[in-house]
């Protein structure tokens, strides 16, 4: 996802959603979906987020479904903290999801690209709150090893194979470390999905839609990995210390190479 700097036209699906709010975009992906930002004119009414995305055949070979998106963020509110669904639906040709808005920023938000040691420490502590909040055995989802590589495989017979993919990736992808222990996992930890309080603690998280069971590494490889995105290099073992557990480079590169490929 990239933060726009140029305008792009609303859907009307998207002004028909947020009524008589002031609309700001707030992120675009890859894929064409966006994210707007809908200021109610009554102050007192909540500001929410409006995510519309297109049903391509890329964007379903990336499991994009916001309606199942939905459904992973309404299992997860009562454990963890996370926007509150307000509707969600598809009509065949593209997807939207309404939510509150959490107050609280971006881990990737100005404020806290300035004090990327802080944002660091806070993506540890999320992750692992999350981790030990979600219970394993109520979670109807998995992110697993053998689902990611059946969704890369799927998107490769489509033609959207990511750079890398070939046999002889594939073949290091069956080298696939033990699990370490089972959580209830992001799917897409990455930095900007994980939201700061203006003290700087962890406050929650969003975009869950890759939301399922996996090892507790396959989060925090893709954590550390976006902090060299957004921050640069040299804030990994601030996650790690966050999180309060050591660095394990194996099963970080062994997750990364699925990221990248998958």
């Amino acid at each position: 996802m990239t933060i726009p700097t140029e305008p792009v036209a609303v859907p009307d699906l998207v002004r028909e959603l947020a009524g008589a709010g002031e609309l700001t975009l707030a992120w675009r992906n890859e894929l064409g979906g966006l994210t707007f930002r809908v200021d109610p004119p009554d102050p007192a009414e909540p500001v929410t987020f409006v995510k519309w995305s297109p049903r391509t055949d890329r964007a379903l070979t990336e499991r994009t479904d916001l309606v199942e998106e939905a459904a992973r963020i309404r299992w997860a509110e009562p454990w963890t903290t996370v926007p509150h669904v307000l509707e969600a639906g598809s009509d065949g040709e593209v997807d939207w999801l309404v939510t509150t808005a959490l107050d609280a920023r971006s881990a990737v938000d100005p404020r806290w690209l300035a004090e990327p040691e802080t944002a660091a420490r806070a993506i540890g502590v999320g992750l692992r709150a999350m981790h030990d909040a979600l219970p394993v055995d109520r979670c109807p989802w998995t992110w697993s090893i053998e689902d990611r590589i059946a969704v890369a495989e799927d998107r490769a017979a489509r033609g959207h194979a990511a750079a890398g993919w070939s046999a002889e990736a594939r073949a290091r992808l069956a080298d696939a470390p033990d699990h370490d222990r089972l959580v209830v996992c992001h799917g897409d930890a990455c930095a900007p999905n994980t939201l700061l309080a203006d003290d700087g603690t962890w406050f929650g998280h969003v975009d869950l839609g890759s939301l399922g069971v996996a090892d507790r590494w396959a989060d925090l490889a893709v954590a550390t990995y976006s902090l060299g995105w957004n921050y640069g290099p040299g804030y990994d073992h601030l996650v790690y210390e966050g999180y309060g557990i050591d660095e394990d480079p194996e099963r970080v590169a062994w997750y990364r190479m699925l990221w990248d490929l998958g």
